[in-house]
């Protein structure tokens, strides 16, 4: 199923389960809490279940529901930001990414605590909130022992990535999907550490997921060009034009290298094509260009690209680490 299209939900008993679990273990909403789902058209299945799991919790539950953006990372309707930032809680079951907007930043600096659920389908959903969230978060912990306070990582793989990213004095951050504190935010499914570099050098070829195209076939690749922190090149044409439109808005921005980020979820045994799950599995790497301010960084772009990185290896101040082991 693409971003583009509804859908119907085909196990009602394993959504509401896995609802139950984003407001309950991820999110541990209090009946004296006010929440807020956050969907759209295109996902309103999935905002339904957890708009249910909220009322088994809490009288102050309300949904709210808008036309899919036109792209990830593109604001929401001022209505929508205004809810978020208004509740204490929010859940965003999204077709289009909110986690990278303003308008989620804005909601969380406010003291709201909240997950978004960008691009969520029935099996993402089922499949990724099917997991001991607290075995994400001790592999988290190691990571982030292993990568804070560095000055710079290398990432290399077989497919001819070899880039460098400098750190400067950027904090590393851990999406582990435990939601307890005020102003915490998660990405549901969970399970990475990532940070906004302030700069970067290279090549890196992404073989595993990227939009719009979802899983990458056996050989296929996209190869990116960095040359002082911004993209330079890409391969692939139905990527450039998203970048290229993006651009036509915002300019050089457009081409910020974003994020760095290390998949830490040992539950993702396989890429699927959801770059929200994929992104997760342990032992891959995942690369952004576009937009940062919601990570740390000071860019803004209507635009934030993932892509997955299968096979690499990942150097800490010239020192190889170790990179989680899936189950």
């Amino acid at each position: 199923m693409s971003d583009s299209e509804p859908f119907d939900i085909e196990n009602p008993d394993a959504v509401a389960a896995a609802a139950e679990t984003a407001v309950g273990q991820c999110l541990n909403v209090q009946p004296d809490e006010t929440c807020v789902v956050v969907t759209d058209d295109r996902r309103e299945p999935i905002g339904e279940a957890l708009y249910d799991a909220a009322l088994d919790v809490t009288e102050e539950a309300v949904i709210v529901r808008y036309p899919p953006g036109p792209q990830h990372g593109a604001e929401p309707p001022a209505p929508v930001a205004a809810a978020l930032k208004a509740a204490d809680v929010f859940l965003a079951p999204t077709s289009k990414s909110l986690s990278h907007t303003r308008a989620r930043s804005n909601a969380t600096e406010a003291g709201a605590r909240g997950a978004t659920l960008p691009g969520i389908t029935e099996e993402v959903f089922t499949t990724g909130l099917d997991a001991d969230y607290d075995d994400i978060a001790a592999e988290c912990e190691t990571m982030l022992e292993q990568v804070e306070g560095a000055d710079e990582v290398r990432v290399t793989s077989p497919q001819g990535t070899d880039i460098t990213f400098e750190l400067g004095d950027r904090q590393w951050h851990d999406d582990t999907g435990i939601v307890h504190e005020d102003g915490d935010f998660s990405n549901l499914p969970a399970g990475e550490v990532f940070i906004s570099p302030v700069n970067a050098n290279g090549t890196y070829v992404v073989d595993g997921t990227i939009r719009p195209h979802g899983l990458l076939d056996a050989g296929q690749t996209v190869t990116f060009e960095v040359e002082d922190g911004y993209i330079t090149d890409i391969s692939d044409d139905a990527i450039r034009a998203d970048v290229e439109e993006a651009a036509e808005q915002v300019g050089r921005n457009a081409y910020n290298m974003a994020e760095l980020g290390i998949g830490t979820n040992i539950g993702v045994t396989d890429l699927i094509g959801s770059t929200l799950l994929d992104e997760k599995a342990g032992g891959t790497v995942h690369i952004a260009l576009g937009d940062d301010a919601g990570i740390g960084g000071d860019n803004d772009a209507p635009i934030h690209m993932d892509g997955v990185l299968r096979e690499p290896t990942v150097y800490v101040d010239g020192e190889e680490i170790d990179l989680p082991d899936v189950q």
